[in-house]
């Protein structure tokens, strides 16, 4: 009998999820991320990775590229690159901006050596083979290329986690409810060096914190509104628990004055 990490393990590298359920199209991860709108400090991270390019000629990969966030920003500031998204569902690359390829990130369809720079963001804990998959992005990057990588730590909104243990408790007539899907804890910032250590040797890491704050439940509703699928495969009464949440953040919003959200991501800069 597997345990409800194996579980949610299984549920967050599903290959038949990941194509055609939560990112058959760009909806569910663009509420996902809509929630940091509300977030102090703002952090621009297209921005960022189009900095950390600044010395950068030629090819760049961006594997698992989803809706194409960073795709779009590097098309408009850096023109001069060669910028190629893909992902392993072709419904989310419909509107990405061309060239994408529909690519297994295990298995990239690129020759050795020939991306000046191969971006993994907040992608790597959804791959079943987290250490080929690293192989991989080693292995198709140049001599002197970088690899920029983004995730979030083992710690970040826990406050959601929490709410989401107590509505679910709620619903079911139980102290605490199960645990919500974690995508991250896979390839959290704090595993992250390790598991990138063996074919990178350089590994900066730029920590990313900040406090989300809301007066409306409605942007924590639609972030776990966003896990629907996962949170079905897990057996969690998913409907119903997000009601409860939305009842028990407003209830915190009328005591407080406003819900709060801690939270901490992370880009790495790897180089060979």
């Amino acid at each position: 009998m597997t345990n409800n990490t194996e579980q949610q393990d299984a549920a967050v590298t599903d290959r038949n999820i990941l194509a055609h359920g939560p990112y058959s199209d760009g909806r569910h991860l663009a509420a996902r991320q809509s929630i940091y709108r509300w977030q102090q400090p703002q952090y621009d991270l297209p921005g960022m990775v189009v900095d950390e390019l600044a010395d950068i000629k030629g090819n760049v990969f961006d594997v698992g590229c989803g809706n194409g966030k960073f795709v779009s920003r590097l098309h408009k500031d850096r023109p001069d690159l060669l910028t190629v998204g893909t992902d392993i569902s072709a419904g989310i690359l419909a509107d990405v901006d061309k060239p994408v390829l529909v690519a297994d990130a295990e298995a990239l369809p690129f020759a050795d050596d020939t991306a000046d720079a191969v971006l993994a963001l907040h992608m790597l804990y959804h791959v079943a083979d987290i250490p080929a998959t690293v192989q991989e992005l080693a292995r198709v990057l140049r001599p002197g290329g970088i690899c920029v990588v983004s995730t979030n730590s083992d710690t970040d909104k826990r406050e959601l986690d929490q709410l989401w243990q107590r509505a679910a408790g709620d619903i079911l007539g139980v102290l605490e409810g199960p645990a919500r899907v974690s995508l991250s804890s896979r390839f959290s910032l704090e595993k992250a060096p390790g598991l990138l250590g063996a074919a990178f040797t350089d590994i900066r890491v730029r920590k990313l914190p900040g406090t989300i704050e809301v007066t409306d439940p409605a942007p924590v509703v639609a972030h776990l509104a966003s896990y629907e699928a996962w949170a079905e495969q897990c057996g969690v009464p998913f409907r119903e628990t997000v009601d409860r949440a939305r009842d028990l953040v407003i209830a915190d919003i009328a005591a407080h004055g406003s819900f709060r959200i801690t939270c901490l991501g992370g880009i790495l800069v790897c180089r060979p």
